[in-house]
């Protein structure tokens, strides 16, 4: 896991080396361990390192020297089948055992088709000195970041907006259409981010640069777009016990500890129990729970799952002072923005990690959109006669009366794949694809992301892996979901697997109290919001004010949203550069 960086000309000239310096000052959290540069002509590529795999011999940028010139590669993120691959590429001698070098091999075999052997989670840049051409590629399901700009003068890419930013190519310009997705949806979709200018390199996508300009681009899908398969459900849980063993067992290739996050839920419960089982020593699990609130806490019965597991459980409190205190600073790690409150427990969790001396964390996200987990599912895939429904066909700030900016075209990126999306797809299928394009790479991704790593901290997602996807996406809509639950198949597993997990009980949903913890302030908080610059350009400040003094579960969630996006337009937007907690960057 690190932070990758570069800059290709337009006029052949050597990049200026003091906006690769700012690039990876930037990066620098991303990759504590060290740091390399590989220069060529009117390219430079950059990488930070945080050292997980190979760590005498693995440091980047990676080069391969031929007859007609360099191949150079930096890369973000791990190639989880390395050492099949190693294997596969017979006669090539490798001068490393890093997972990272593998990429480039099969780049100087396979050309910009090279990513289709890859299993992992990844953004790579490639130098090729003999075609001259720059060559970014990110994985299937977008869990490792990659965005890019193009300017008069030059092409620049990097793991992070806040690097683009920083290197003064791209001056701050807010990009309205993609703000009102995220009052909207909280996230943004596509191409396109909040800031004009920057864009992402999408989920499974390779651009070929020459000259500055991008002259090709590739892409590879995730999910096997194609409808359910026939499955016994004894045949489907033998084969999910297999591959999920699989995805699990490779997500633990590291050469430094590790451990994983524990919520309760189904899918770190089943992560917990395949860890269990595949580690010799006692599995280090994190669980966070809410001091003093009126959510339900999830520590106790987390605490049972990970005793059956023999696991060593360390549980993390985060109360009414840590919102207060911490939340400008998660904000401040979020530059591409996601107004998702689970931002706020992950961050702590990855800050106890760090303490525990922990460099890699497995996580459950991606459980859900694989195996159906959602209630928004279950809906999407009844009759519209039996009261189904589009998913987020409701903006989360509809009807209030907050935004100044009318209108439904925040719901255009959604509504382009719900018609591009193959017509022999079952209804549940539509909606779990929608979630793995958008939903998933653009919040739950991007929040694991950025607060692990603001921590030097690698996050792995075992559920959200190709061949697991294959495998789930087209069991039968029955054994995803019945009248009364999601994740029919995976919660049978842990009946057989972990029985203390209790899987058939009905769980709670996890809630962060933001709601709660914002109504007790709600009347010194509302003059406060509705004055920032930010809030005040696409709201009705007047209005914002009076939604602070409400209560109701979608007026919580609205104020929420309006705070979170204050205080990250107040660090990215205006510039507010201060330390303190909320009242004090409110007030800077």
């Amino acid at each position: 896991m690190c932070g990758i960086a570069g800059v290709m000309t337009k006029a052949g000239h050597a990049p200026d080396l003091a906006i690769l310096d700012s690039m990876e000052t930037a990066l620098a959290h991303r990759g504590p361990d060290g740091s390399g540069r590989y220069a060529q002509g009117d390219t430079v590529i950059l990488q930070t390192r945080l050292a997980i795999i190979d760590l005498e011999t693995g440091d980047q940028p990676f080069v391969l020297q031929g007859n007609r010139g360099s191949k150079a590669l930096v890369a973000n993120g791990e190639i989880f089948n390395y050492r099949e691959l190693y294997s596969a590429l017979s006669g090539v001698k490798f001068s490393t055992a890093s997972d990272c070098e593998v990429p480039l091999h099969l780049y100087d075999r396979d050309g910009t088709r090279y990513a289709e052997a890859l299993r992992g989670m990844y953004a790579v840049a490639i130098h090729d000195a003999s075609t001259e051409h720059l060559v970014l590629t990110r994985d299937p399901f977008g869990i490792k970041p990659l965005y890019y700009v193009e300017t008069d003068t030059a092409f620049a890419f990097a793991s992070e907006p806040q690097a683009l930013i920083r290197s003064g190519l791209v001056t701050v310009e807010e990009n309205a259409n993609a703000l009102h997705e995220l009052f909207q949806l909280q996230f943004t979709c596509q191409r396109e981010t909040v800031f004009s200018g920057i864009q992402r390199v999408l989920p499974g996508e390779t651009l070929v640069v020459c000259a500055g300009q991008i002259v090709e681009r590739i892409h590879r899908v995730a999910l096997p777009l194609a409808p359910p398969e026939v499955w016994e459900s004894q045949d489907a849980m033998a084969h999910l016990d297999q591959v999920f063993m699989d995805s699990v067992d490779i997500h633990q290739r590291s050469d430094v500890p590790y451990g994983m996050f524990l919520s309760g839920g189904i899918d770190s419960s089943a992560l917990l129990a395949m860890m269990a089982r595949l580690n010799e020593k006692p599995v280090q699990a994190f669980t966070i729970g809410f001091d003093g609130a009126g959510v339900h806490d999830e520590r106790e019965h987390a605490r049972v799952v990970a005793a059956a597991a023999g696991a060593t459980h360390e549980e993390v409190s985060f109360g009414e002072s840590d919102f207060w205190d911490l939340l400008p600073t998660v904000a401040k790690a979020v530059d591409d923005p996601t107004a998702d409150y689970a931002v706020l427990p992950t961050y702590k969790l990855a800050r106890a990690a760090r303490n525990a001396g922990l460099k890699v964390v497995l996580s459950g996200e991606g459980g859900d959109e694989m195996f159906a987990g959602y209630g928004r599912y279950r809906r999407a895939a009844r009759s519209r006669l039996l009261g189904g429904r589009n998913m987020r066909a409701a903006g989360q700030l509809e009807g209030l009366g907050v935004l100044r900016r009318a209108g439904r075209d925040w719901r255009q990126g959604i509504a382009e794949l719900e018609a591009d999306l193959p017509g022999d797809l079952s209804q549940l299928q539509r909606a779990q694809a929608i979630d793995c394009t958008h939903w998933l790479p653009n919040d739950l991704l991007t929040k694991l992301d950025r607060c692990l790593m603001a921590h030097g901290v690698e996050g792995r997602v075992p559920f959200v892996d190709p061949v697991l996807a294959a495998f789930a996406f087209r069991l039968p809509d029955a054994l995803k979901v019945n009248k009364r639950f999601g994740k029919t198949l995976l919660r049978s597993w842990l009946v057989e697997t972990l029985p203390a997990s209790k899987p058939f009980t009905k769980k709670r949903g996890f809630t962060v109290p933001v709601g709660e913890w914002i109504a007790a302030k709600g009347r010194a908080l509302g003059p406060l919001v509705a004055a920032q610059s930010g809030v005040a350009r696409y709201c009705d400040p007047d209005t914002v004010n009076r939604l602070f003094q409400t209560t109701g579960k979608r007026e919580s969630q609205a104020q929420w949203t309006l705070l979170f996006f204050a205080l990250w337009h107040g660090h990215y937007v205006e510039g507010k550069f201060n330390d303190g907690g909320v009242f004090d960057a409110l007030t800077a």
